[in-house]
């Protein structure tokens, strides 16, 4: 079999899980969320370990799939925020070039950085949701309903929450705009959660093409993020539907500076005693106060680099920092 034939094979079988993970998801159920996340995972799999023909098919089948089992709808929107999506950062991970090019050693391989990954995955986000939340008419009236069924499902198990007229419509602003944001950011976290679990599963094959990254001292945002950002702050204060773009920005690139926070606690405590006390007060803190997202946010901010994985001759033991490689190559 050539490995044209091979990677449609795996795309197909790739997209049929997808599709498979995504209309287990619509029947109503506690795993429902996760199964929905893990959609991402086989075409993500497919592009890691095999090629963009693999993840590319993975897509389409998986549209098919769902346009023929559940909507059109449905396919178009599972693939804008979901499959794309992690087709395109499997194909970002599978980018490198000669690490001389960037001041590396002769004849060792510099690959796609992954600050520029992370980057880059916020950013598709936010396009994903942008053409949602237009095909869908989000907004006022699309909330008003929303939080109107939120509220009635509450009152059918607790009938004595009355909220009066004026607290519904402060609910109604407040939703408008956070609903953005939040989708956004969990969004995020969801694609980069699946990105290392798929790159784990295909290492530990041994199909990897691209070496271990060192997450801890390599998961930073590149100084873009920061003006992506600052951008996003600034169109949250216009009205209509540009002031609902800045908070999808501002959700999806500020959750991304609180991940390149999260690490460098991590990479701080390195072989420090008490690491493992201080990494379960953060998240726990975080969990249960969500106030330190702040300091984990600015923390991430005021440290940001574009560290790159070298392998080859001169590499030392698998991954170094340079000024970043960009998409050169695709090994």
């Amino acid at each position: 079999m050539t490995q044209q034939s091979t990677s449609l094979l795996v795309g197909l079988l790739a997209g049929v899980c997808a599709a498979f993970l995504l209309v287990s998801a619509g029947s109503p159920s506690g795993l429902s969320f996760f199964l929905f996340a893990a959609a991402a995972l086989p075409v993500l799999i497919a592009g890691l370990g095999w090629s963009n023909l693999a993840s590319g098919v993975a897509v389409l089948v998986a549209m098919v799939v769902l346009g023929l089992t559940t909507s059109l709808q449905a396919a178009v929107v599972s693939s804008i925020t979901t499959l794309a999506p992690a087709a395109w950062i499997a194909h970002l991970s599978n980018l490198a070039r000669p690490a001389e090019e960037i001041g590396g050693p002769k004849g060792a391989v510099a690959w796609y950085p992954l600050s520029d990954i992370v980057l880059s995955l916020s950013g598709v986000v936010c396009i994903g949701l942008f053409a949602v939340g237009l095909a869908m008419g989000y907004g006022p009236d699309f909330v008003s309903d929303l939080v109107n069924l939120f509220v009635t499902t509450i009152q059918q198990n607790n009938p004595a929450y009355q909220p009066s007229a004026e607290n519904l419509e402060e609910m109604k602003r407040f939703f408008l705009f956070a609903l953005p944001a939040i989708q956004a950011s969990i969004w995020v976290l969801i694609l980069l959660a699946c990105w290392y679990v798929a790159s784990a599963i295909v290492r530990a094959s041994g199909r990897s093409k691209r070496p271990k990254d060192d997450m801890p001292s390599q998961l930073r945002m590149p100084r873009t993020g920061a003006l992506a950002f600052a951008a996003g702050v600034a169109l949250s204060f216009a009205p209509g539907s540009i002031g609902l773009i800045g908070w999808t920005i501002v959700g999806a690139f500020g959750v991304s500076f609180v991940a390149a926070g999260f690490a460098i606690v991590h990479e701080r405590t390195r072989g420090k005693p008490a690491r493992g006390l201080i990494l379960w007060a953060a998240y726990a803190t975080t969990i249960l106060f969500t106030l330190p997202l702040g300091f984990f946010f600015f923390l991430g901010l005021f440290e940001t680099a574009r560290s790159t994985t070298v392998t080859g001759p001169g590499s030392g033991p698998g991954t170094g920092s340079g000024p970043g490689a960009g998409p050169n190559s695709n090994t």
